[in-house]
């Protein structure tokens, strides 16, 4: 007898005209693969094959892909992998961020597209997880999200090195003539040992993290290193699970709830989260239909103390973060400050399996409440007449006694001028400047590059300086440290006050007060806004840029295409 029902082969069907002659066409293709009618009659369950050459981070993906196959069809359903766009930070020109909302279309529409009961989502490297969360969010076909798991850490002449924290404080020595070219070289293959996400709290820490509290992964699976044989196991357990989300019809809109949300921003505050999550959590946010409200982020952090020993912030790495216990170790210490009756991929709620996890160890990775790294959250939200759209400032990684400082803005008007400049040796400028770089943003960059570290000028770190203030409209990779202000809104490329910055004015930062501002009169502002014009790259005529630039949302919405939120922005 017929099965009437849209799941399975006949859901999705290409348009011909005649439905059955389309199930009949899609049946001769796919057999070509070799499956047979019975294994053709169970639950189909879609893999996003994330594995690309060029992606360290997801080298471990044919792996999983294997271990999950053996969870699905232990489970009785049959697995199909297909493929997507896969990014990597360092092989994405001009950014991964310019291509993050690309990433959601193709995994949205592939979702949508192809026949399906539930779908797997391997995400790993920064971009890749909020990619697959906004797409799941918007197709809302049952889905459940997995990572590849941060690499194990490296070993140079007997010191501990982990990506890329310890990158970018080895190339400042570098760039101080601390340390050779020779040097620098041998400690390049000593920070990726193997597969897996930069293993401190970066972006793709972060992310798994927060999707783990918003209730998409399986718990625990957020910590376990690339290479363990946990990994593989938690793969195989989440096949066995997708399987059974597949029949209760159980979809990412029923996790990803505003409360849900909040949770996951109080986990973002926690582990000193990189403040990229921050971008990411708003655009998911946009495509399930409400605004993230950066002043609840702000009120929440104040009451949420940075937990988490790693590093930028502390001293630790994420496999150490997975033998203490994972996220369910921080969970424990925040438990009073979450939802717990949020529903969670586990067909149960954060309090239920709180309470099923394994009893806790001792440990010296996620401190106590009354012990904390840091009080008053990882990540402050900054106003003022420079940044009346908002701006951030990951506090937990900054030098505290340059949260509260009034300096001379040294200004570089693009990337270009930046590089051009900051080492040169008749650059004008003190510790005590406040650096600042425009046209750096969503539009500006293009795609918001993760340059808001902007390096000290190679005269200043000779001398020994570490850390100056310093402020963009640009993002920030989750593993750098220093008194930054990011995702100043709006961009300087949009007319934003940023664009209006001269070298030789004073600007003031006062982080505990949350205020940022210009100290030039209105008048003289007004001047400077009538002359200004925007940057000639940002009128694209064709292709993805073009897109880009026509739709494409300022810091506070996530830099999501307007036309993909649930609710687009009136124009």
């Amino acid at each position: 007898m017929a099965n009437d029902k849209k799941t399975g082969m006949r859901q999705g069907l290409a348009n011909y005209g005649d439905a059955e002659f389309s199930l009949f066409l899609r049946k001769a293709f796919i057999k070509a693969m070799g499956y047979s009618d019975a294994a053709l009659e169970r639950p189909i369950i879609g893999i996003t094959n994330t594995y690309s050459g060029y992606n360290a981070c997801h080298r471990n993906v044919p792996e999983i892909i294997e271990a999950l196959k053996r969870g699905i069809m232990l489970a009785g359903g049959l697995p199909v992998d297909f493929p997507i766009v896969s990014m990597h930070e360092s092989f994405s020109h001009p950014t991964s961020m310019f291509l993050r909302n690309l990433m959601a279309m193709d995994a949205e529409e592939m979702i949508r597209a192809q026949p399906m009961d539930a779908v797997v989502l391997i995400g790993g490297c920064d971009k890749t997880v909020p990619a697959l969360l906004m797409a799941a969010a918007s197709a809302d076909k049952p889905a459940i999200l997995t990572v590849t798991g941060p690499m194990i850490t490296g070993s140079y002449r007997g010191e501990r090195l982990g990506a890329c924290t310890d990158c970018r404080r080895l190339w400042g020595q570098h760039r101080a003539g601390k340390i050779d070219a020779e040097e620098i070289e041998e400690i390049s293959g000593a920070l990726a040992p193997g597969p897996g996400t930069c293993m401190v709290m970066g972006t793709a820490s972060t992310m798994a993290l927060v999707s783990e509290a918003m209730g998409m992964m399986l718990p625990g699976g957020a910590a376990i290193p690339a290479v363990h044989a946990d990994r593989l196991r938690h793969a195989e357990a989440t096949g066995a699970r997708v399987v059974e989300i597949a029949a209760e019809g159980l979809r990412p809109r029923d996790i990803m709830t505003e409360a849900s949300m909040a949770n996951a921003v109080r986990v973002l505050q926690a582990i000193g989260g990189s403040t990229n999550g921050v971008v990411h959590l708003a655009a998911i946010a946009g495509r399930l239909g409400f605004d993230f409200d950066l002043a609840a982020m702000d009120r929440l952090g104040a009451e949420t103390p940075v937990l988490v020993d790693l590093k930028p912030s502390g001293q630790h790495y994420m496999e150490d973060l997975y033998k203490a216990g994972g996220l369910t170790a921080v969970l424990r210490e925040i438990e009073d400050l979450v939802d717990t009756s949020c529903m969670t991929i586990t067909g149960k709620t954060v309090g239920e399996n709180l309470a099923e996890a394994a009893p806790a160890w001792t440990q010296d990775v996620v401190r106590t409440v009354a012990d904390p790294i840091h009080s008053g959250g990882g990540i402050r939200l900054l106003r003022g007449n420079l940044a009346p759209g908002g701006a951030i400032v990951k506090q937990a990684a900054a030098t505290e006694r340059l949260l509260t400082h009034t300096g001379r803005a040294v200004v570089f008007a693009s990337l270009e001028d930046m590089a051009a400049r900051i080492d040169d040796p008749d650059l004008d400028v003190t510790a005590d400047d406040v650096l600042v770089l425009q046209n750096a943003g969503p539009k500006g960059g293009p795609g918001m590059p993760e340059a808001g570290y902007l390096p000290i000028p190679k005269k200043l770190a000779a001398t020994g300086v570490k850390d100056m203030v310093r402020i963009s409209d640009a993002r920030m990779s989750g593993t750098a440290f220093g008194t930054i202000v990011l995702h100043i809104s709006p961009e300087a490329a949009e007319g934003g006050p940023l664009a209006l910055v001269r070298t030789g004015d004073m600007i003031r930062l006062d982080a505990p007060a949350g205020e940022l501002e210009l100290m030039v009169d209105e008048d003289e502002l007004a001047v400077r806004r009538a002359a200004w014009t925007a940057p000639a790259h940002t009128r694209a005529t064709r292709g993805y840029a073009k897109l880009y630039f026509d739709e494409v949302l300022q810091a506070e919405d996530g830099c999501d295409f307007n036309f993909l939120r649930a609710t687009p922005r009136p124009v």
